[in-house]
């Protein structure tokens, strides 16, 4: 059933004779006028829907390839290593999605690990990036695309993912090469998109709303992380990576 006061408002008034009928009249006018008025509006917000819709997909269109070069990675020194066409989708960040995060993950296992899973089309997830202990990083999806590593489309579409061989319970994990492998990779993130160097901004798996993952767990040092992400930020003589 329907909202009774709804149902009521709808309903047609009776008409009248004098007075009562001009304003029984006036007021079906103005009923009429406003739902014209409603609809219209209902219509520009429709369009304006469809067209930053349209906007997000056009390289969708048969006969229109978004220009992309096959191997390509966006930071500098990274390797490029394809995750599986299934954990991930394509997009045309930032101007379909902002990206105002950077999403820090430990694979609970090792580097081969995380390339093996990410590269599994049944596996259902993947990271853009994978650190090793020594500081080696690869790509595995562009940043341009969507992700799927955070258990959040919201997070996804917004966020760049970064895995790190080692566990949340292992200290050692987490040595001073990948620490500062991470920090430039982090640092050249925000560079691109403008992203604040904070804890707002870069933010542990855990942190992600509605996930039931830990990582990157207690012995992720972030105070030290932050420190260095600012350092290599701030670096006068940084050199960008190729767009």
């Amino acid at each position: 059933m329907g909202d009774e006061k709804t149902e009521q408002s709808e309903r047609a008034e009776p008409g009248g004779s004098g007075d009562g009928g001009a304003e029984s009249a006036r007021r079906r006018g103005l009923t009429r006028r406003a739902l014209l008025l409603g609809g219209a509006a209902v219509g520009v917000g429709a369009v304006v829907v469809a067209h930053d819709e349209l906007g997000r997909l056009w390289w969708r269109v048969p006969g229109v390839v978004k220009k992309r070069k096959e191997g390509e990675v966006d930071a500098r020194g990274a390797q490029w290593i394809a995750a599986s066409g299934a954990n991930w989708r394509r997009a045309d960040r930032p101007d379909d999605y902002e990206i105002d995060r950077v999403v820090i993950h430990v694979v609970q296992g090792g580097y081969r690990t995380a390339l093996k899973v990410f590269k599994d089309p049944g596996h259902g997830a993947a990271a853009h990036y994978v650190v090793r202990k020594d500081g080696h990083i690869a790509q595995m999806i562009r940043e341009l695309d969507v992700a799927f590593h955070a258990g959040s489309r919201d997070m996804n579409e917004r966020s760049v993912g970064i895995e790190h061989e080692g566990f949340v319970d292992k200290k050692e994990s987490f040595t001073d090469a990948m620490y500062e492998a991470s920090a430039r990779l982090t640092a050249g993130i925000c560079e691109r998109y403008d992203i604040p160097v904070d804890r707002e901004h870069i933010i542990g798996h855990v942190e992600v709303e509605g996930t039931d993952h830990t990582d990157p767990g207690p012995h992720w040092d972030w105070e030290r992380y932050l420190r260095l992400v600012r350092r290599e930020r701030d670096r006068p003589a940084r050199t960008k990576a190729p767009a």
